[in-house]
């Protein structure tokens, strides 16, 4: 037992990663006053891994920060965006200017009444990015009130962005590292390991997390309890925790194939790095040299890892979850065995 910041935390797994992103067997580290989450992602890795192993992949990379401006009126915001729109390489150049890592990928505009809202996007090699970008969105503002004089800044941070708030807009566009994570397990593993049937745990899915979810009102989310397991990974990997609000938005997908359970997951909005505050201190050094982050490779290649594996570790602990409300009683059974006996 070691203790992150006095959070209780312990290494889980190892939870096998079959590629094509990553091909390794981690031990995951997880802070956590929620004790019943280790033993629940464990017997996550134990079915993934006797399935074969967790398939990941990194769909997208990019960091956000979206500036706002003032124009006389709505005339003159819609002109500005044009002008924007045929100058992309002075932009780049603002947004890159000082940074080694910092890649200028693009701008989204929303023009509201005379406000004109800039989102601007950069890669950021290993770090998370958030003084990358807000930096570079500076930079960028500096540079639109110097070529457009009739527009006013008015904040580097417009909520476009959107930075550990709910939003629909980092989903369709695109904020921190886009992960998907997969695995098919047989019938006869969920039925030993997991104590629930395949085509059970794929309508629960469906009624609970993607029904219940519309009910409630969700924005782009769908799952059962990513919040969990992400928490517990950021607080032992060094990551800003309040990102778990938008990182916790995601998609859980269970289908039925045969006798077999198809499982994935969708992360679109993981905010992860593996350098930058606070991945100086000790113990977070430390859990990043184990899951193989601190490798000499290219600029982003520790950061992609990090996002695959927070992404498996999310599957590990989702499939258990579900498995245990697909069979009843077990949840309220274990909790109450394990908090009362701690």
């Amino acid at each position: 037992m070691q203790d992150a910041a006095h959070v209780p935390m312990k290494s889980v797994g190892p939870v096998r990663l079959a590629g094509p992103e990553v091909e390794a067997e981690v031990r995951v580290p997880l802070a956590t006053y929620e004790s019943p989450l280790w033993p629940s992602v464990a017997r996550g890795a134990r079915v993934t891994s006797a399935a074969g192993g967790i398939r990941a992949v990194v769909l997208d990379e990019r960091m956000a920060r979206s500036v706002l401006l003032e124009a006389p009126d709505a005339a003159g915001a819609a002109a500005a965006v044009t002008g924007l729109a045929a100058r992309r390489d002075e932009i780049a150049a603002a947004a890159q200017r000082g940074s080694r890592f910092a890649k200028f990928l693009g701008v989204h505009t929303q023009v509201c009444g005379s406000l004109l809202f800039v989102r601007v996007e950069i890669s950021t090699g290993d770090a998370a990015g958030h003084n990358m970008v807000t930096r570079a969105a500076q930079q960028v503002l500096d540079w639109m009130t110097a070529e457009f004089p009739a527009l006013r800044p008015v904040s580097v941070s417009g909520n476009y962005c959107t930075d550990k708030k709910a939003s629909a807009v980092n989903g369709i566009l695109g904020r921190g590292r886009s992960v998907v994570a997969d695995v098919t397990v047989s019938g006869d593993l969920c039925r030993t390991l997991l104590r629930a049937e395949p085509a059970a745990i794929a309508d629960l899915n469906v009624k609970k997390n993607l029904v219940g979810s519309i009910l409630a009102g969700g924005v782009r989310s769908a799952n059962a309890h990513y919040a969990n397991m992400l928490l517990a990974f950021y607080l032992a990997t060094g990551q800003d925790p309040a990102n778990l609000v938008e990182g916790s938005q995601g998609m859980t997908s269970a289908e039925a194939r045969g006798d077999a359970l198809y499982f994935a997951v969708s992360l679109p909005n993981l905010v992860v790095g593996t350098v930058g505050a606070p991945k100086d201190l000790a113990f977070v050094q430390d859990n990043l040299r184990a899951l193989g982050c601190l490798e000499p490779r290219a600029p982003g290649a520790n950061a992609r890892r990090l996002a695959v594996i927070a992404a498996a570790t999310v599957l590990c602990g989702e499939l258990s979850l579900l498995a245990a409300l697909a069979n009843p009683g077990e949840l309220v059974r274990v909790h109450e065995r394990m908090e009362r006996g701690r």
